[in-house]
């Protein structure tokens, strides 16, 4: 049978309110009073029933977050940072995945789940400005990624120019002069690889060296085979790079493969940087240097706002409007510009 507060409260000799108190971390316990309920709990076993507790308040207890693919070990990553954040705030994560569809990133941000869950927080790929003007129910919602949106929701991000600035500056450092980019979708102007292509520009352009479009790989795609198809039609063309800058690690880890198989050495004759620091990038047979963006922040910041704006509504509308929430990054150096030591 499962133990009641009431159970609790007989145990420690006290009433139901003040292990509630305890539960609820209510601040006006004494610590005596603090140690002695939790003693009870502890020999009891008693574990609160978080989904009553949320309904008591008019929610389900329950976060989602939707994200362009699972496949990809970022959005993997970041998801398990997300849901060891929300049980912080003792919430459950339904996780999503839109497959990077425009179609569906609506249905998502539109709420077609709005009974089920409290808040939603979306990294979207293809979800356009006006796609979100229209919507009309209370859930909170953040958004997550590099896309620059005008809306009025929260919207979580690193700096991608000032990244990627990051990453072409040390292949600067180490000597290096030809250094191409792949990962381009010069489609869309907004998005993150326009973002760090543009950092990638600044960067070459503040040394006074060219950024010639000959040395821009675009890519269909961010997987590893996009990468090994992009490595491959720039050194097709007869461009020669000293050093490689990729949009993600899985990119950087395809054209790495490439270079391999035609003979060139990582980092000897062509340097790598990738972006995201997934895991299997420290464990290749040449580890990826690579940016490393503040995931476990991210995720904290998102769960944060999710239940600052819950708190907001339970409690009267926040006075603050959207805001704009920066994580940190950082440059991991590792074999494929370094060497091995």
């Amino acid at each position: 049978m499962s133990v009641s507060l009431k159970d609790v409260a007989e145990r420690a000799g006290v009433s139901i309110k003040t292990v509630s108190n305890v539960v609820n971390n209510y601040r006006h316990v004494t610590p005596a009073m603090r140690t002695r309920v939790q003693q009870a709990i502890d020999e009891l076993g008693y574990r609160p029933n978080l989904t009553a507790r949320h309904l008591r308040k008019g929610r389900t207890g329950i976060i989602a977050l939707a994200v362009p693919e699972l496949e990809n070990p970022y959005f993997a990553e970041l998801a398990g940072a997300v849901v060891d954040a929300a049980a912080e705030h003792e919430y459950t994560v339904l996780l999503d995945h839109t497959g990077g569809r425009r179609e569906r990133e609506i249905l998502v941000s539109q709420g077609f789940r709005a009974r089920v869950i409290d808040g939603l927080i979306l990294s979207p790929i293809e979800l356009e400005t006006e796609d979100l003007l229209g919507r009309d129910h209370d859930a909170p919602l953040v958004l997550l990624g590099e896309r620059e949106y005008d809306l009025p929701y929260d919207h979580i991000a690193i700096d991608n120019v000032a990244a990627a600035r990051v990453a072409v500056r040390h292949l600067l450092g180490l000597g290096r002069s030809r250094i191409a980019f792949l990962g381009a979708r010069t489609d869309r102007v907004n998005e993150p690889s326009h973002l760090r292509l543009r950092g990638w520009r600044a960067e070459l352009a503040e040394c006074g060296l060219p950024a010639p479009d000959s040395m821009v790989a675009p890519t269909g795609g961010w997987d590893h085979a996009d990468g090994a198809a992009a490595m491959a039609r720039l050194l097709d063309s007869g461009e020669l790079p000293d050093a490689v800058f990729a949009y993600n690690d899985l990119i950087a880890i395809g054209a790495m493969r490439v270079l391999s198989e035609r003979g060139l050495r990582v980092p000897q004759d062509i340097a790598v940087v990738g972006f995201d620091d997934v895991t299997g990038g420290r464990y290749g047979a040449v580890t990826l240097t690579t940016i490393s963006p503040d995931k476990q922040t991210i995720a904290r910041l998102a769960v944060r706002s999710v239940v600052e704006r819950l708190l907001g509504t339970a409690e009267g509308p926040l006075t603050s409007g959207p805001r704009e929430l920066r994580a940190d990054f950082r440059l991991v150096a590792r074999e494929s510009t370094l060497g091995r030591r």
